[in-house]
């Protein structure tokens, strides 16, 4: 184990040596913790990066470049290629074993008042499935569909890690083989005084420590040896969607399709914004690369530039679902400094130097982390595909009585989309009714057409679960 001398000749240039100033009071297994933890630190980029604290890119001057992406729209063909040939295109290589999917779930449900990993929070409106499991069944879904398995690999936090791994062994994975699902947990960063850079002490034998991001994604597959693992098993397209999105539209093959027929490096599912300031990620074209740009970075006047027609100029709203090409993950993870961190003013609660407990009241702390979207300049060829909300965008973040994205406003979005399908297969739905389909029973509107009798009336609450 590390001395403490050896630990301040480390800490001493950086002007850190105040995290041992509890070292003397601790047992020898509370200061094992503590020097794993500093150990994992590269300080030199902490440095580096409290330096920049007040740096950054300059977005008015990239939305004053900005123009639309180059889109195509799911499931509809455009003179560059037809939808039939985007879904053969993907067809093929599932078929072929080349498709796998990454789900990040490292967060917890604390703002919808669930003490436990988000993927358990039950969200089905009539069968109370957590979101885990209409997600997992998805991927099981069109792993059945075309006869090839497709290996999940799924990100936790460390406030995660072990309670979704015992989740998943106690519920058999919903049904994935225990050899196609990798769960592998996402890195931390410290949190640093914002007026003195001094890293600050959870406790006195902890850093203030926090996960880094769903950009850590790639640094921790790297780290877990996944990309290998990928590698092996053939796959080269990995399809990547958020555990709070249970209408995430990934299966669709035309998405995966466009990807391929474009070369696209990264592609990335949107939405059309409803008004110029909603509060999504704007994925924007600048000097001929894909970027996003925060809503909350994007300067106002910006965001209201609108065409001869009315609409919107910057209308791409990112909902985080993408495809990653494997070698352009492989590449970027082997280039220097790979994703940016961003800096984040927070209030982190922490101890002082006399080990009281500090409640700070307004942000007081830098937070570092990384996000996945900041490939997207990186990839030599990049586009986006527009999906309906309502098809595939109803995230549930906030408790109920919030104004949106609430688990009431998620269920009845999950309830329309299905209804529609039902209607679509020639069913009928008396108003109000709720209804459910399992992605086990139907991925969609054509499979379920052929799994109900002709003339099926729906007049109470049902669940099609799995055949």
């Amino acid at each position: 184990m590390a001395t403490k001398e050896s630990l301040v000749q480390r800490l001493r240039p950086h002007h850190q040596e105040h995290l041992l100033a509890f070292w003397d009071e601790l047992s020898e297994e509370r200061r094992e913790k503590l020097a794993a933890q500093i150990d994992a630190i590269d300080f030199t980029a902490i440095t580096e990066l409290l330096s920049k604290e007040h740096g950054g890119p300059d977005f008015a001057a990239l939305a004053a470049r900005a123009e639309s992406p180059p889109s195509f729209r799911l499931g509809v063909g455009d003179d560059r290629s037809s939808a039939a040939d985007a879904r053969a295109a993907a067809i093929a290589s599932f078929s072929r074993g080349e498709v796998g999917a990454i789900l990040v779930a490292g967060g917890q449900g604390t703002r919808l008042g669930f003490p436990h990993p988000k993927g358990m929070f039950p969200i089905g409106p009539v069968s109370h499935a957590p979101l885990f499991q209409i997600l997992f069944e998805k991927v099981l879904g069109f792993s059945r569909r075309y006869g090839r398995p497709v290996p999940l690999y799924l990100m936790t936090s460390p406030a995660t890690h072990e309670e979704t791994i015992a989740y998943l062994d106690e519920h058999s994975r919903f049904g994935l083989s225990a050899n196609d699902v990798h769960v592998f947990c996402q890195g931390q960063m410290p949190a640093a005084d914002m007026a003195t850079g001094r890293l600050l002490l959870e406790a006195k034998d902890s850093l203030a420590l926090s996960p880094d991001g769903h950009g850590g994604m790639l640094a921790a597959l790297a780290k877990n040896g996944l990309l290998a693992d990928m590698r092996r098993r053939g796959l080269a397209h990995l399809l990547y969607f958020q555990v709070d999105n249970p209408l995430a539209d990934f299966t669709d093959p035309s998405f995966l399709g466009y990807h391929l027929l474009t070369r696209s490096e990264m592609t990335s599912q949107v939405v059309r914004k409803q008004i110029p300031l909603e509060r999504v990620g704007n994925v924007v074209s600048v000097d001929g690369r894909l970027q996003i740009i925060e809503y909350s970075d994007l300067p106002d006047d910006a965001a209201k530039l609108t065409n001869s027609d009315s609409s919107l100029k910057l209308w791409a709203g990112s909902i985080a679902v993408h495809v990653f090409e494997l070698a352009f993950l492989e590449r970027m993870q082997n280039e220097a400094g790979g994703l940016p961190f961003h800096v984040a003013r927070k209030k982190v609660p922490h101890i002082d130097q006399s080990g009281n407990r500090i409640e700070p009241q307004a942000p007081n702390a830098v937070k570092f982390e990384r996000f996945i979207f900041d490939l997207l300049p990186s990839a030599e060829r990049a586009i986006v595909v527009e999906i309906d909300a309502a098809r595939g965008f109803a995230p549930v973040k906030n408790a109920a009585g919030e104004k949106q994205d609430t688990p009431e406003a998620v269920q009845a979005a999950m309830i329309a989309l299905h209804t529609g399908w039902l209607r679509q297969a020639g069913a009928t739905v008396d108003p109000g009714v709720p209804v459910e389909i399992s992605p086990l029973f139907a991925l969609d509107a054509a499979e379920l057409a052929t799994k109900i009798p002709s003339g099926l009336k729906v007049t109470q609450g049902t669940y099609f679960g799995k055949e």
